[in-house]
């Protein structure tokens, strides 16, 4: 886990059915209540749609579903910053901020097959929760974008 051994890293804990997730917080931007989705064709099954957040074309990304964990409700978007671009993960609560430190973290044999492991940085325990702590810097696949830029210049 980048930065956990040398002080650790501020998250934002976000709740799904049975796990909770870590997201850098230096990528978050906001969270919010569910904007109104618009399903897209040509999208990844785990990019629900577009939403029209702060006036920017966002897309929406299932994250209980890149996680292999179907059928929780959203609650709440968390946008993140990815580089230039953003993205909103649908979660099912914001749980709020925490310092995670390695030494705080129960590591687990990769017993979670659905998740993707482009997204997921670590997997452990913490609080005796399965916490997953997803990759800094992780990015939609650039198709996903192209569809995008399409729909934009479409309407």
């Amino acid at each position: 886990m980048t930065g956990c051994g040398d002080g650790g890293r501020k998250t934002l804990i976000v709740g799904l059915p049975g796990r909770i997730c870590a997201l850098p917080l230096m990528q978050v931007i906001e969270t919010m209540r569910p904007l109104p989705i618009e399903p897209i064709a040509g999208m990844p099954s785990f990019v629900r749609g577009v939403s029209i957040i702060r006036g920017v074309l966002t897309p929406v990304v299932d994250l209980g579903f890149v996680l292999g964990i179907q059928g929780g409700a959203i609650e709440r978007f968390v946008t993140l910053r990815l580089d230039d671009r953003q993205v909103a993960f649908a979660v099912g609560t914001v749980l709020g901020i925490r310092e995670l430190d390695t030494s705080a973290i129960q590591q687990l044999p990769p017993l979670l097959q659905g998740a993707s492991r482009d997204l997921i940085d670590a997997i452990g325990t913490l609080d005796e929760q399965i916490l997953m702590i997803l990759r800094e810097g992780w990015e939609l696949p650039e198709e996903v974008w192209q569809v995008l830029a399409e729909q934009e210049v479409a309407s």
